[in-house]
């Protein structure tokens, strides 16, 4: 009886119907479809699938692997559509930032005698230092911050002043690697990743997640910190350069004509696509196929957004621009608001690069450190914040301020002005579309090392950036390893910051 069944299925098998199924598989599957439609029905009547909704599911697996970058609407309307996260690569110290502690003016020179661990790597630990910044307050809201942000202090009723964040490391690679991408641990997508995953871009000729970092150098980890992981390529972050041409190779080479160039990119894309035919999950080898076109689009498109010579003698002057110390970061602030104006999602920029004083790392002296960095960054950050205000774009843009973790209030060695690295409290910023601004949120202790109030862990702010931009980070998934990853993990719950929503 096996044997003529399974010479049956064989006769079968060599007849097979113009749909590729036999005659037996087509009234199989045709009967368990049918039964499924009522299946699809009674869930859906439950909200099973909203309830499972998230951002990939969206659209169909076909065009989603067609079109990665489609924009794509957020699990709720939110007035955020774009995002800028200045980086203050190396780790400022919150106590000379946004951060104001008394009593360190009245123990200055005292030994810190409380129960955390100072001291990263064996670094000589010296005595509780005040801060040589003074403090004031600022705006309506009498928001305190020091004298290093003079220019951002006038915008101090728009920002909303976390104090109370911490981390898990104190290493600045894995710092920055949590900061970015919510693990400690390379090959996690970057948060510029999410965003792209789950919104796509408004723009089709230019990327949807731009990083630019310092000229000094990258943060440590470099790519890594804006990578997408186990997504596919796509979602990856591009490096703009500030100056020149944005992307190297980009121009068409002399003597090519825009047909010429057309025709060979079609025929590359033809090959291209039939080699991929046969390795559907080579990510990395779809997103070069479409880097090709991107990158013709981007010909025009990218080079007009660096190019600033259009923009009047009152905006250069305004980020800094003809100035040395301002020049870069103003050039890399006025960039960021035009690719705002462009339609892509999320920009990066980094201020510091390289180690120690090319950095915020103020180990040797946090006094030159932070007025070195502070000035190089402050006046073109005042001034993204005007520009966006009187483009009408602030209330569609998120700001986030902050590095990857803090620095002790203590002095690192006996009559040295550095400071170590703090993980255990540090500040951060948000301002503009949907945030409420002309606040502090939670508390350090007295000394200001450890967040004591209002607790907010990296996973937090994550959480909370993703609910500004519209997204649910429980529903925002990718599933990958058996599990529906998150930018916060599977091991971890998140809360939204309420305090900061407006």
């Amino acid at each position: 009886m096996i044997v003529r069944e399974n010479r049956s299925n064989a006769r079968f098998t060599r007849n097979r119907t113009p749909c590729g199924h036999t005659r037996r598989e087509f009234l199989w599957e045709a009967g368990a479809g049918f039964a499924g439609l009522a299946l699809i029905d009674l869930l859906s009547r439950d909200g099973f699938f909203a309830g499972r909704a998230d951002a990939g599911e969206r659209m169909s697996a076909a065009d989603r692997a067609a079109h990665p970058l489609a924009a794509q609407p957020p699990h709720a309307r939110t007035p955020a559509k774009h995002c800028v996260f200045l980086f203050m690569n190396g780790a400022p110290s919150q106590v000379d930032t946004f951060d104001p502690k008394p009593a360190l003016a009245r123990h200055h020179g005292s030994p810190y005698q409380g129960p955390l661990e100072v001291g990263s790597n064996g670094r000589p630990v010296g005595y509780l230092m005040d801060s040589p910044f003074p403090f004031t307050r600022h705006g309506e809201s009498g928001l305190p911050i020091s004298s290093l942000f003079p220019h951002t202090a006038r915008h101090a009723d728009d920002l909303c002043v976390i104090r109370s964040m911490y981390t898990d490391t104190a290493a600045h690679a894995s710092g920055c690697l949590q900061m970015n991408t919510g693990s400690v641990q390379i090959g996690r997508p970057s948060l510029g990743s999410w965003l792209s995953y789950g919104l796509g871009t408004e723009n089709e000729n230019l990327p949807a997640f731009v990083v630019m970092t310092d000229p000094r150098g990258g943060p440590i980890g470099s790519a890594s910190n804006w990578t997408a992981g186990y997504m596919p390529a796509a979602y990856q972050g591009t490096l703009f350069r500030s100056t020149g041409s944005p992307l190297l190779d980009l121009a068409t080479p002399p003597g090519i004509s825009d047909r010429s160039q057309r025709d060979s990119l079609d025929l590359l894309e033809r090959l291209n696509r039939l080699h991929h035919r046969n390795r559907p999950r080579e990510t990395e080898l779809a997103a070069r196929i479409l880097s090709y076109e991107l990158a013709f689009r981007m010909q025009t498109t990218a080079a007009d957004v660096v190019d600033l010579e259009s923009e009047t003698p009152e905006t250069r002057a305004m980020y800094g621009l003809d100035e040395k110390l301002t020049a870069d970061f103003g050039r890399k602030c006025l960039i960021a608001r035009r690719l705002i104006e462009r339609g892509v999602r999320f920009v990066q920029l980094y201020s510091g690069g390289g180690h120690i004083e090319d950095t915020w790392d103020g180990h040797n002296n946090c006094i030159t450190n932070h007025t070195l960095h502070a000035g190089e960054t402050d006046r073109p950050i005042a001034a993204l914040i005007t520009d966006l205000k009187r483009r009408g774009l602030w209330d569609e843009t998120l700001i986030v301020w902050g590095g990857e973790f803090g620095r002790t209030p203590t002095s690192e060695g006996v009559g040295k002005p550095g400071r170590d690295h703090n993980w255990h409290g540090f500040s951060m910023w948000l301002a503009g579309a949907g945030v409420k601004g002309g606040q502090a949120i939670g508390a350090t202790d007295d000394l200001g090392f450890a967040a004591v109030e209002n607790r907010c862990h990296v996973a937090d702010l994550h959480a909370t950036i993703l609910w500004l931009m519209g997204l649910d980070y429980e529903r925002l998934s990718y599933f990958y390893q058996g599990l529906d990853q998150t930018l916060i993990g599977t091991e971890r719950v998140a809360r939204v910051i309420e305090e900061a929503l407006a």
